[in-house]
């Protein structure tokens, strides 16, 4: 089973993230987007979840998998490559980083923040950058 999980590192907003401070992303007609989903779990649970929890509870919720059923789901979800959260839309385009402590539980920090400011300047914290929404 594969992992996304990270530990001791920040997910800076992308280059071409078109804001300069962070907004919460909308939500869709037909129900909340991946980026809400995502926002939503990690705004009301930070540091309880990791990159791993984060994306199966939205595949989850999205293919409204039964509880009861979750953890054989969990494992065929991740028995194939999944993209990791650097390329959430919260990190392309709505200016969320998303700081992973060291034991692989994620937080968001929005960009604009001290907190921001302060996690990106770290020498401790292995820095990356969300991926970008166009080609350099």
């Amino acid at each position: 089973m594969g992992s996304t999980n990270y530990t001791g590192t920040f997910i800076q907003v992308a280059d071409d993230c078109p804001v300069d401070e962070a907004e919460p992303p909308p939500v869709g007609a037909k129900g909340p987007t991946v980026a809400a989903l995502q926002h939503s779990l990690l705004a009301e649970r930070p540091y309880e979840l990791t990159s791993d929890d984060v994306l199966f509870e939205v595949h989850a919720i999205r293919q409204e998998v039964p509880e009861a059923d979750r953890s054989s789901a969990r494992e065929a979800f991740f028995a194939k490559d999944q993209a990791c959260l650097r390329s959430s839309p919260l990190g392309k385009r709505y200016g969320w980083g998303i700081h992973h402590d060291g034991e692989g539980r994620v937080a968001l920090v929005p960009l604009g923040s001290d907190e921001y400011a302060a996690i990106a300047a770290d020498p401790d914290t292995k820095q990356l950058k969300a991926m970008r929404s166009k080609r350099a």
